[in-house]
């Protein structure tokens, strides 16, 4: 791993577990025994290093995305897969990164907007309408405004006002907003397989 590529992933690693505002390129320094004058070779600043991080996470993301929905082999699936792969994600990672991201670094977060209502809506949009198709999915809702709604549900959970950290856990919080976003735009057919996936038994 070259240098460049070594200072991004150290920083990652600090930002995953302390948030974004109290980590200083000193401590990113120290963290990989290396000095912040290496780092300053490399980038400019903490917010050049954050913009970087972010646009590397979301192009993983978006391939990983695209990867779940390909292999899938049904819209259930997909939900359930892609909440496994942000599980991953969300059990490593401080709660206050995203809200750091959100209040320090607004070019960045403008970023992960354009990423979360550019590709992901429209993801969600595309698997909604898999769905119908499948007869998982009712096909009296309409999809842009479900979409979106479920991309405010994802925000709405990050929220430390909302759901604090010390009293829930970012996993556990996505994990209810999901189940409460399939159940609503689910037929019959659709909360049988819910069911499965959860290995819930369930009286009609």
């Amino acid at each position: 791993m070259d240098t460049k590529s070594k200072i991004l992933n150290g920083a990652e690693e600090l930002f995953f577990k302390y948030g974004i505002k109290s980590v200083t390129m000193e401590d990113i320094a120290k963290h990989l025994g290396i000095s912040k004058k290496t780092i300053y070779q490399f980038y400019s600043d903490k917010n050049e290093l954050v913009e970087i991080f972010m646009a590397e996470r979301l192009k993983e993301n978006e391939h990983e995305c695209r990867l779940i929905a390909k292999n899938a082999a049904n819209v259930i699936e997909i939900f359930f897969a892609l909440m496994e792969h942000l599980g991953v994600m969300f059990s490593n990672m401080n709660p206050k990164l995203f809200y750091d991201l959100q209040k320090y670094h607004p070019t960045t977060w403008k970023l992960f907007k354009q990423f979360k209502e550019g590709f992901i809506e429209l993801m969600v949009q595309d698997s909604l309408k898999r769905g119908m198709k499948e007869g998982f999915v009712r096909k009296d809702i309409n999809t842009k405004i479900i979409a979106r709604l479920r991309m405010e549900e994802v925000e709405m959970g990050f929220n430390p006002e909302l759901f604090p950290p010390n009293k829930f856990k970012i996993i556990d919080v996505q994990l209810a907003l999901l189940d409460h976003f399939l159940h609503g735009v689910c037929t019959l057919k659709g909360h049988k397989l819910i069911n499965k996936h959860k290995q819930v038994t369930e009286e009609e």
